[in-house]
């Protein structure tokens, strides 16, 4: 059984009048987690009361043990935080930078100096180290972020889209490096982002947020497993008739880039797409049988805000 760090049940957090968290239940396990949803969807505000900001006005989250509106500090000591905006002072080079978050998470002034030429040398910044942060590229700023994150040696890190912005070769930089946490560093990682790839090339296990809600969650490896047959199919005609008659059924159609997907009812065989077909006056232009990905996973647990 993996160890659990960090605990939510029934969680509401409210802005005014407003619900951006709405009786939201999981947890984050030791190692790599992806938390997906879209944009609104309540992924940040989920860091941040965890972090202590923003406490939730029903339920409970835990962190170690601990309560993040109980004890904030304590729970904030064992955990990094990139957040998805930028976050230095002017003027300061980048050792300073990532001192002055150590002093902040309760190091002491050399342990943390030390600690920062340490973490800047592992994020590949230690050539460029006493330059202000002001005057670096936007990788170059990412990355600072995450030595900032890192340099109190926390339990877990919280990433809140931490390749926005980037080009490709600074995003496999980018997870090449939070790969490299997990599996050198041995800590636990939070990867809060909307990019599905991402997310499929770092974490092991995912919770997908949407609504306030947690719609899915679990190890991906098993949440990809299928429980029925799904087919990738295109058809000629009127596609909307088709998808219709597949829904009258009782079946799912779920949409993708250029084909449909289609779950057969328990028990059918394949040629009961073709009797759809037939009955939406279509014509089968394409099929075959569907692997699972990580986006199948998303837009299903996502499907009732389409």
């Amino acid at each position: 059984m993996t160890e659990t760090l960090v605990e939510f049940e029934a969680l509401t957090v409210r802005y005014g009048a407003r619900i951006a968290l709405d009786a939201a239940s999981g947890r984050f396990v030791r190692g790599a987690t992806g938390l997906l949803g879209p944009n609104g969807a309540g992924k940040t505000t989920l860091l941040k009361a965890l972090l202590g900001f923003l406490p939730p006005s029903a339920g409970r989250m835990e962190a170690f043990g601990l309560s993040p509106t109980v004890a904030p500090l304590e729970v904030r000591r064992r955990i990094g935080y990139m957040p998805e905006v930028d976050a230095y002072l002017p003027d300061l080079t980048a050792v300073q930078t990532v001192a002055f978050a150590g002093e902040l998470s309760g190091l002491p002034q050399r342990e943390s100096m030390r600690r920062s030429h340490e973490v800047l040398q592992f994020v590949g910044l230690g050539e460029e180290r006493y330059r202000k942060v002001e005057t670096y590229s936007t990788g170059m700023k990412q990355k600072v972020k995450l030595a900032t994150a890192l340099v109190h040696d926390p339990e877990i890190v919280l990433l809140d889209e931490p390749t926005n912005g980037l080009d490709p070769a600074g995003r496999e930089e980018m997870l090449s490096l939070i790969r490299d946490i997990v599996t050198l560093r041995g800590l636990s990682v939070v990867l809060c982002s909307h990019l599905l790839r991402d997310v499929e090339k770092v974490c092991e296990s995912i919770l997908v947020i949407s609504g306030g809600a947690i719609r899915t969650q679990g190890r991906v490896e098993e949440l990809k497993k299928l429980d029925r047959d799904w087919y990738v199919v295109r058809v000629k005609g009127e596609t909307d008739n088709f998808v219709a008659e597949v829904r009258q059924r009782g079946a799912e159609a779920l949409p993708g880039p250029d084909a449909w997907r289609v779950a057969l009812p328990m028990g059918a065989p394949v040629t009961w797409i073709f009797d759809v077909a037939a009955a939406s006056a279509t014509q089968i232009r394409h099929l075959r049988k569907a692997e699972d990905t990580l986006e199948d996973i998303f837009l299903r647990a996502t499907n009732h805000e389409a």
